[in-house]
């Protein structure tokens, strides 16, 4: 029951069904006793009205101390639905005062008022009526009028008003559904709404906004999404104008670096050793980050949306095997490309992907390294010790090194993100995966 009670969809219907229902018993039970009190004084009073007045009447034909003459014209007046009591004489016609109480019998000796009681001890209930005939001083005479009556009709009129009530709490109960239905879908429709654009926002689009409608709090609650992902776009792209800015600016002094650089490794043979060594050094870091500027300057083309397709039809074999030529691979990975498999693409992209897929298959993972190509997709696989479980999910983010997966990391942690972002472009994919027998597979697949 907790289980299904979870979501806030079933807990809104349980609370709205579970108020409707309480007050259409509540309402049911209040009509009832309403009902049951009104049905019951009216039932006495019919009848305890006009037999209070028959007495009345006669009162004053009745001699005190009464005989048992006396006793039988009065019950006879009374036409035999009462009996008439003193001390221990009673009228010849009438009930059997065995349906007195004893409690009544004593309380009405000493009582100058009307005595009357509902009782349920029997198979239908009645009631008992007790009558004391008064002095002209109000005290009592020690004459006694006893009459009982059924309630048998007027307890089958209760009976059915309650049978009418229950059907009626028990048809309010689908009709309380279908509204709860309705207004949890009304409630949860506008946090279905943020929810969407909650995970939106996380996967990256910071563009999305929800509609602000209404002043609730639900409204509230938007406007402050909307500002918040506003502030995220905001934060965002200045991030990238900084970054793109950097790259920029970076690139000249760059260019002049890998120049020197290069003038440097021709002559490190003729540099004394440990020059030699320095100068190695600095040629190496400022080729990395050489890398790493153009990486970045090409991941904010991709942000800014300035990165267009120069698409043509291309034999998918050739294309990788050309890639591999290009890096000298050819001897160090295992390759079955099969001619014949036609895709349009932007060559200069697609040669980026496999370059990045394979590079980081080489630095990463164990060889043989064996490159696969089907109609439509290339497959990279290693013989390593394939990817954690934890780290799958994050692999293509930026920034994300390859040694938090894997052992001897030099990269940015950008390449594979801009792999991705190429296979994106084309609208292919990439996929990440650990084989069955050990390794990582990567899986570029490109539209038909």
């Amino acid at each position: 029951m907790r289980s299904l009670l979870r979501g806030l969809r079933p807990r809104l219907m349980a609370a709205f069904l579970l108020l409707t229902v309480l007050g259409a018993v509540g309402a049911a039970g209040a009509s009832y006793a309403t009902a049951r009190t009104l049905l019951l004084e009216d039932a006495q009073d019919g009848f305890m009205n006009p037999l209070v007045a028959n007495v009345r009447e006669y009162a004053h034909q009745l001699s005190v101390p009464p005989t048992q003459r006396d006793l039988d014209a009065f019950a006879g007046y009374l036409r035999g639905s009462s009996v008439v009591l003193y001390g221990d004489l009673r009228s010849g016609t009438g009930p059997t005062p065995s349906f007195i109480p004893a409690e009544m019998r004593e309380m009405l000796k000493t009582s100058n008022k009307i005595l009357w009681q509902r009782r349920t001890d029997m198979i239908t209930p009645y009631v008992v009526v007790g009558i004391p005939m008064l002095r002209a001083d109000g005290t009592p005479t020690g004459v006694e009028v006893w009459a009982v009556t059924e309630l048998t009709g007027t307890q089958t009129a209760i009976d059915s008003f309650s049978t009418a009530a229950w059907v009626g709490v028990s048809l309010v109960v689908p009709l309380a559904l279908g509204l709860a239905l309705f207004t949890a879908r009304g409630v949860l429709r506008p946090v279905r709404r943020l929810g969407a654009a909650a995970r939106a926002l996380g996967s990256g689009r910071l563009d999305t906004r929800v509609d602000e409608r209404g002043s609730d709090e639900l409204a509230d609650l938007a406007r402050t999404f909307n500002r918040a992902a506003e502030q995220l776009e905001a934060s965002q792209a200045a991030s990238r104008r900084f970054v793109a800015d950097v790259s920029h600016e970076l690139r000249t002094p760059l260019t002049a670096m890998n120049a020197v650089t290069g003038v440097l490794d021709e002559d490190a043979g003729t540099l004394p050793p440990d020059t030699a060594v320095a100068a190695r050094l600095v040629s190496a870091e400022t080729r990395k980050l050489t890398r790493l500027v153009n990486d970045l300057m090409e991941i904010s083309r991709f942000d800014e949306g300035r990165n267009l397709l120069e698409l043509d039809d291309w034999d998918l074999g050739t294309a990788v095997r050309d890639t591999l030529a290009a890096r000298g691979w050819t001897d160090s990975v295992e390759a079955s490309l099969p001619e014949g498999v036609a895709v349009r693409v932007d060559r200069r992209r697609l040669d980026v992907i496999v370059a990045n897929l394979v590079g980081n298959a080489l630095k990463h993972g164990g060889v043989p390294v064996r490159v696969t190509v089907r109609p439509g997709v290339v497959e990279v696989a290693d013989n390593g010790p394939g990817v954690p479980a934890d780290a799958l999910p994050h692999i293509f983010d930026r920034f994300y090194k390859a040694d938090t997966a894997r052992s001897r990391s030099e990269g940015s942690g950008l390449g594979l993100a801009i792999a991705w972002e190429n296979a994106r472009l084309h609208g292919g994919s990439i996929e990440a995966a650990n084989a069955p027998g050990g390794g990582a597979v990567f899986t570029l697949r490109l539209p038909s």
